[in-house]
């Protein structure tokens, strides 16, 4: 049975808290930001890390994972004894203790340089990733879309949080265009079908279209059985109509469904 959650991915920002991993073999998570969704799927059997853009050649990939032998709940003056007293002093961290920090045989990249705080998923998951975008655990009809993008090389950035109207929002796909951006919802049609979902849902659509934001929501049914032939090119056809997905081309590349001619930039082979 796979484990959701078995495997954390935890961001690493800091040159020193790396070296701590190593020598001393922790690393540290504030309690206050394991937040309810993370709670769920706590506590992780393995610790991956997702390194940020001081770490130079390394940044935005997952290169380094270890076994978490053992999880305290400790204070920051117990972690860093020799810091002067201050308002952090009693701040409360999970302290988690590394077993074998390992290299991975090839690195799980980041293809936008995204920042990235916490991705809870399964060992299989983690084991098979290619990008940061397989890692992701939160839905089956996700996992349908974003099987089906790939397929299509259509490239959909999965769980982007953006702010709209001064409003913070988890989308389950950003897809970034030459000539706009695009958002596509996998609505789980019993979560998505009550009142108050469909009140919210109208308002957030309303946000993130005020803020230049193109919306497409697929239900269940849509995407368990007509995800291919239905809301594939449904997206296909929006970011086409978008000039294409941004990917700093000197040609805009147009998305090519099975069985046509995809166009081709300066910068694909021949």
């Amino acid at each position: 049975m796979l484990k959701r959650g078995e495997v954390l991915v935890a961001i690493m920002n800091n040159p020193a808290d790396f070296e701590i991993l190593c020598t001393q073999h922790w690393y540290r998570i504030p309690v206050r930001s394991v937040s309810k969704w993370l709670q769920r799927r706590w506590p992780p059997s393995w610790l991956a890390l997702y390194q940020t853009k001081v770490f130079g050649d390394e940044a935005y990939s997952i290169r380094y994972y270890g076994k978490v032998a053992e999880i305290r709940t400790v204070y920051r003056s117990e972690l860093f004894p020799h810091e002067p007293r201050g308002p952090k002093s009693n701040e409360r961290y999970y302290q988690l203790f590394i077993k074998n920090l390992q290299c991975l045989p090839k690195p799980i990249l980041s293809r936008r340089w995204r920042r990235v705080v916490f991705i809870p998923t399964t060992w299989q998951k983690f084991s098979t990733a290619v990008e940061i975008n397989d890692l992701y655990d939160d839905s089956v009809l996700e996992d349908k879309l974003w099987a089906e993008f790939k397929r299509n090389k259509i490239p959909a950035e999965r769980q982007v949080f953006v702010t709209a109207q001064m409003k913070h929002y988890a989308l389950d796909f950003a897809v970034y265009c030459n000539k706009g951006k695009l958002n596509v919802e996998a609505d789980g049609d019993t979560w998505h079908a009550t009142p108050a979902r469909a009140k919210s849902d109208n308002m957030r659509d309303n946000d993130l279209k005020t803020s230049g934001w193109h919306i497409l929501r697929f239900g269940s049914s849509q995407i368990q059985e007509e995800a291919a032939s239905y809301c594939v090119p449904t997206v296909t056809k929006v970011i086409n109509n978008l000039d294409g997905p941004a990917e700093e081309r000197i040609i805009p590349r147009k998305i090519a469904l099975d069985g046509e001619d995809e166009q081709l930039s300066l910068f694909d082979d021949l």
